[in-house]
């Protein structure tokens, strides 16, 4: 197959998601489906954290006892989100990608009213576990579906756009689920996140399917290769073996596997400190509930915005420089957050934590658009959504599903001002192997 099936970079060929001059009407409406999957992954994140703003209001309410109860309500999402994102990468390499996406948008809707109605806890866990199934299909076909609408070249800030949506969703997630908690309940607040995503997953099925790789310099399918979405179908145990033998080549592709397990421990960082961080600062800061959910959320909005648009410029900017610019400012800017991350968590003086979480927030947020870029860059693009769904599996098992109970099972032994100094070690963790990942990559040649 020429170089390499999951690296390798070829002379573009006929796709079979579309005609050849498919490519121009991609990047005619390619500014429409940047903004329609922005919006919704603005309303994922945002769905994602309704459960954080209204953690106290659920306990008081009966529905769950202790923080472990609490913690785990995460894990039960991500568990299903990470098992279905395999299957949903297989699909998005081989059938229609719209399609899936919508499908997906208007379960984890559904889903999200469902948790409004729930009326014991395990009610309540099962959907949440439920918003896992659609959210699976959305964050696992999105990215590889909006790469081939714009050129690598712009990809870092392009991504930076799309994933500056998860700290306004996320922040708007905690002000939401505060105001409308405070106003009418917390059951109330999960309505607010579901209903929008209906009207959305209508929008997606009038976005355009370019062909896969249309837009790479020099990527598109091997020579001599079929395309998947074109090729006969296979039975259900070809099926899988085929994506097992693919998966098991992306892990044991060192940039990949490098890159990956560091966005893993980012995961485990930035989830158990998105949980928690209300709750910690009500808890052990004893910043007023109302304030904590409102003023973290703002907090995560302007760092988030800020430090997402900013690490998307900065990488495109540095490709001057270097071929693997994302990885470097992903790492050193993780790095650059840590002694912050430590002095957020550790002090007791609101003039100290203040600022060293607007800092460690500014820091990390900046990787979020180049790491992402790096995933559906450094394969492939005939294989960009199993990349991704790999990916998915692999940060969600190793960060954010044992980060909240971990975090709360040690709050429970302990206290929760120790346990979430989990996350600073996680920070250090991450930033040392995109380090690596970036050295990798340099010896390999590979753009990053």
């Amino acid at each position: 197959m020429g170089r390499n099936a999951v690296t390798g970079r070829h002379s573009h060929v006929k796709g079979s998601s579309g005609p050849i001059g498919q490519p121009r009407v991609a990047v005619r409406f390619a500014g429409r489906g940047l903004l329609v999957l922005t919006v919704i992954n603005l309303l994922n994140y945002l769905d994602r954290f309704i459960p954080s703003a209204v953690l106290p209001q659920m306990k008081a309410s009966g529905i769950v006892s202790t923080d472990f109860q609490l913690g785990f309500l995460a894990p039960g999402f991500v568990v299903v989100y990470m098992l279905a994102a395999p299957a949903f990468g297989y699909l998005g390499d081989r059938r229609s990608r719209t399609r899936p996406i919508a499908i997906g948008v208007a379960l984890w809707s559904l889903a999200t009213m469902w948790s409004g109605l729930a009326r014991s806890y395990w009610e309540l866990f099962a959907s949440r576990a439920a918003v896992g199934i659609g959210e699976a299909a959305y964050a696992t076909i999105s990215p590889a579906l909006l790469a081939d609408y714009y050129p690598p070249a712009r990809r870092g800030r392009i991504f930076a756009i799309f994933y500056m949506a998860i700290p306004v969703g996320a922040a708007l997630g905690y002000v939401v689920g505060g105001l409308v908690s405070q106003a009418w309940g917390w059951r109330a607040a999960f309505f607010v996140a579901g209903v929008p995503g209906l009207l959305l997953a209508l929008a997606v099925l009038r976005l355009p399917d370019p062909p896969r790789g249309a837009l790479e310099s020099d990527a598109g399918i091997a020579p001599g290769s079929v395309p998947p979405a074109a090729a006969e179908r296979p039975g259900v145990v070809q099926a899988l073996r085929r994506t097992w033998r693919l998966y098991l080549q992306l892990a044991q592709q060192a940039s990949y596997a490098l890159t990956v397990l560091g966005y893993a421990a980012y995961t485990f960082a930035v989830g158990g400190l998105a949980f928690w961080m209300p709750t910690f600062l009500e808890r052990v800061r004893a910043v007023p509930v109302a304030q904590a959910t409102t003023g973290f959320g703002a907090i995560v909005v302007v760092t988030g915005f800020l430090g997402t648009f900013f690490g998307g410029w900065l990488g495109d900017y540095c490709l001057r420089y270097t071929r693997q610019a994302y990885l470097w400012v992903s790492g050193l800017a993780t790095l650059l957050a840590l002694p912050l991350a430590v002095a957020a968590l550790a002090s007791g003086s609101p003039y100290v934590f203040y600022p060293a979480l607007v800092g460690a927030e500014l820091l990390l947020f900046m990787s979020t658009g180049p790491i992402n870029s790096v995933i559906v860059s450094i394969v492939n693009p005939v294989h960009r959504a199993s990349a991704v769904a790999l990916s998915v599996l692999a940060i969600h098992l190793l960060g954010d599903v044992i980060s909240p109970p971990l975090i709360g099972s040690l709050s429970d032994r302990t206290s929760l001002g120790e346990a979430v100094l989990l996350v600073p070690v996680a920070v250090a963790v991450c930033g040392l192997f995109w380090v690596a990942a970036a050295l990798r990559c340099r010896k390999e040649g590979i753009q990053a």
